[in-house]
C-alpha cells in the first residue's frame, strides 16, 4: 500500500488534563510554575505569565505573528515566534494547527509548514504560506487580515507526509496550487542539507503569476542542476494527463513519489500507481477529509460535564458547537486524523460526516469530524 499522509496518535483520554508542554526539557522553569500555582490560587499561573510574555503558557502553545508576506495576490506566507514548549524538531512535510480570535471566537484551520526545521539558534520561527479560498474564512483572514504582533494558538505539528533523511537518491514531486506547501518545506530542508541530487518537480497553477515561491524555485533550479522544474499553467495548457505521464518523466516508475494538490489529481495518481503495482511508492496528503451528504436536522447538544447546550444544524461538527457555546473542548488536527478530539457519547446520536455512519450511546466519537443526529449528550 502507498504510504498514508495520516498518522494516528493513541487515543488520548478527554478526562486526562494535557501535562505542561516542555516541563522535563525545563525543570526549573515547571517547578517555579507548580510553586506559582499553589500561592496564586484563586488565580491560575498562566494569568501572572501573560503579564511578562504573552507567549508564556503552561496550558497550551502559543506564537507570535512576525511578518506577514505577500507571496501571490491571494496568498501570503505568515512568519510565527513560537512560545515556550514548542518542539521545532518537526519533519518538513508535518502541518500545524492554528487557532486565530475572530470576532471573540476561536477559529482554528491546519496548515503546511513550509519552514525547515531548525533546532538551534536565536531567532527561531516557522512559517505556513496560506492561500485565501473563497469559502474559506479563516484562510482569508489571515491573507488579508492579521497583523505583525497577533498572538496565535498553535497545535504540534504533525502528519507523516514526510521525507526520510537522507533523501531517495530519485525524487518525484507532483504538486498544484497551494499543495506545493508541505513540498517547499521539503526542499528548503533538501537544500540547507545538501541533499538535491536528482528530483524531477512537476507543479501546476492556473497561470504563471499565481505560482508561490516562484523567485526561490527558480533560484533553486539555478543552484542545484539536480532539481528541475516544470510548471504548468492550466488555464492554457489543461491538467496533467496521468496517462500521459511518460512524455514527461519517463523514468517514474524508479523514482519515490510525493504528490499533494486537489483530490482529482490525488485520486489519478493513486490510480496509475495502483495499476502499475507501485502503490508503496507514493506518497500523498490530502488537505480535508471528504464528506458525505448532509441528512437530518441537526438536534441540541447537551455539554453534561460544563453543564451547557447549544441547539445546532447537521452541518455543524460538534467540536464547533461546544466551542461556539463556551465548552473548552478537547483537540489536534481538527481534521479527523489525530484522535485528539473523542469524547463519549453519553445519549443520543451523531454522525460521522466523512461516512455518514451514526454512532450510538456508549461510543467514543471525533468531535471534529462528527455533527449531532438528533438530541445528544456528550460528555465534555
Amino acid at each position: 500500500m502507498a504510504k498514508n499522509s495520516i498518522k494516528v496518535s493513541a487515543n488520548v483520554a478527554d478526562t486526562v488534563r494535557p501535562k505542561i508542554a516542555g516541563a522535563k526539557k525545563h525543570p526549573g522553569w515547571h517547578a517555579l510554575r507548580t510553586i506559582a500555582e499553589r500561592i496564586t490560587t484563586p488565580l491560575l499561573p498562566d494569568d501572572y505569565l501573560k503579564l511578562a510574555n504573552p507567549l508564556w503558557s503552561a496550558r497550551e502553545l502559543r506564537g507570535r505573528v512576525v511578518e506577514v508576506r505577500p507571496e501571490t495576490v491571494d496568498s501570503a506566507t505568515l512568519v510565527i515566534k513560537p512560545g515556550w514548549g514548542f518542539s521545532f524538531d518537526y519533519q518538513p512535510g508535518q502541518y500545524v494547527g492554528i487557532g486565530l480570535l475572530v470576532d471573540g471566537r476561536w477559529r482554528w484551520r491546519s496548515y503546511s509548514l513550509t519552514s525547515s526545521p531548525v533546532t538551534s539558534g536565536p531567532s527561531r520561527t516557522i512559517t505556513i504560506t496560506v492561500k485565501a479560498m473563497p469559502e474559506g474564512f479563516l484562510s482569508t483572514h489571515l491573507v488579508g487580515g492579521v497583523a505583525p504582533g497577533t498572538i496565535v494558538r498553535l497545535a504540534a505539528p504533525q502528519g507523516n507526509f514526510t521525507l526520510p533523511d537522507p533523501a531517495p537518491a530519485a525524487v518525484l514531486f507532483i504538486t498544484a496550487g497551494s499543495g506545493i506547501t508541505p513540498v517547499m518545506s521539503m526542499l528548503r530542508t533538501l537544500s540547507r542539507r545538501d541533499q538535491i541530487t536528482d528530483i524531477v518537480h512537476l507543479h501546476s497553477a492556473p497561470t504563471e503569476s499565481d505560482l508561490m515561491f516562484a523567485a526561490e524555485l527558480a533560484e533553486l533550479a539555478r543552484n542545484h542542476p539536480g532539481y528541475r522544474l516544470r510548471v504548468r499553467a492550466t488555464r492554457e495548457a489543461g491538467r496533467l494527463d496521468f496517462s500521459r505521464l511518460d512524455d514527461e518523466v519517463p523514468d517514474w516508475r524508479d523514482r519515490q513519489t510525493w504528490t499533494c494538490g486537489p483530490e482529482g489529481m490525488l485520486t489519478a495518481a493513486e490510480d496509475l500507481w495502483s495499476s502499475a503495482g507501485l502503490k508503496e511508492q507514493l506518497h500523498q496528503e490530502r488537505f480535508a477529509a471528504a464528506r458525505t451528504a448532509v441528512h437530518g436536522q441537526g438536534g441540541t447538544v447537551e455539554f453534561a460535564r460544563s453543564g451547557k447546550s447549544v441547539t445546532v444544524d447537521a452541518a455543524t461538527p460538534l467540536m464547533d458547537a461546544g466551542e461556539g457555546a463556551g465548552v473548552r473542548m478537547p483537540f489536534g488536527c481538527r481534521m479527523g486524523i489525530c484522535q485528539s478530539c473523542v469524547v463519549g457519547l453519553l445519549d443520543g446520536h451523531v454522525r460521522d460526516l466523512r461516512t455518514g455512519v451514526e454512532h450510538e450511546p456508549g461510543s467514543r466519537v471525533q468531535t471534529c469530524i462528527s455533527a449531532a443526529s438528533g438530541d445528544c449528550v456528550l460528555d465534555a
